[in-house]
């Protein structure tokens, strides 16, 4: 394996690591990496979707406590039942969504101006969420959710089948709004990130399994590992940051990155086609 395409790889994985949980949405961010390190053939497509298990794997560590906890009382508490519940309530819209409108989604609406578009738009939507009159809180912790509740927010995460929307923004946004206080909208954004990113690389890996062999197994590992490595980082840092901040700053980096891929592909410099 040629190690200047793994180095990409470790690359393209810390990029992915550091941009899936955080409002600012990680496809986007992988488009322009790939680009500019040349790794945005067929390939690396499949390659971007499939690390985001690693990714997934790190949340699953972070939270590994709840996680354990409500497997356990899965079979006879109902807290646990209607927990798991809600998160497969919330999962279930993108899925039917996704496999509906999918072909549609990358043919048509993954150009430059749609990207670019929704960056901007979602940066002025979190500002505009920041500054308005706080939305009275009515769920403290992701355990007070009810299944209306959940459904709410997987329509929400539904936005972020439009590229550029961030799927983790779309739903600790979307909850915020909805009533729930920003910790528990990030809780649950992570919760449903499990069974959301799982299936989504798990579906592409089976889907494109031609374009694949097992010489491809150190670069998909080396991918895997550095973003595991760079999201533990990096949700270990989110969830001490919202204790006592608000997503302004990320509201503005995304109208920077907006106006970045605007340039990017007035200029030619990258190639934003799906």
């Amino acid at each position: 394996m040629d190690v200047v395409l793994l180095v990409k790889a470790a690359v393209m994985g810390v990029v992915e690591g550091l941009t899936e949980f955080l409002p600012i949405s990680s496809t986007g961010h992988l488009i322009l990496a790939g680009a500019l390190l040349g790794f945005d053939d067929e390939k690396a497509k499949v390659f971007d979707i499939a690390i985001q298990t690693g990714a997934i794997l790190a949340v699953i560590i972070v939270y590994w406590q709840k996680i354990r906890s409500t497997l356990v009382a899965l079979p006879n508490e109902r807290a646990a039942q209607r927990f798991v519940l809600n998160v497969v309530v919330a999962f279930v819209p993108a899925v039917v969504l996704g496999l509906l409108l999918g072909k549609i989604i990358k043919s048509h609406l993954f150009v430059p101006s749609v990207v670019a578009t929704t960056f901007i738009l979602g940066g002025f939507i979190i500002l505009w969420v920041e500054k308005r009159a706080p939305v009275a809180v009515r769920i403290q912790e992701a355990d007070d959710m009810d299944w209306k509740d959940a459904l709410k927010l997987g329509l929400v995460q539904c936005l972020a089948l439009v590229p550029g929307t961030s799927r983790s923004g779309a739903t600790i946004i979307g909850g915020m709004l909805l009533g729930l206080s920003r910790k528990a909208a990030t809780d649950f954004s992570f919760y449903l990130a499990i069974p959301t990113l799982i299936g989504a690389g798990a579906y592409s890996l089976v889907k494109e399994r031609a374009q694949l062999s097992m010489d491809d197994l150190p670069l998909f590992g080396v991918g895997l590992l550095f973003s595991f490595l760079s999201a533990w980082l990096c949700v270990r840092w989110l969830l001490r940051y919202i204790s006592s901040h608000s997503f302004t700053p990320f509201a503005w980096y995304r109208i920077a990155f907006g106006v970045i891929v605007l340039v990017t592909w007035l200029t030619g410099w990258v190639k934003w086609q799906a």
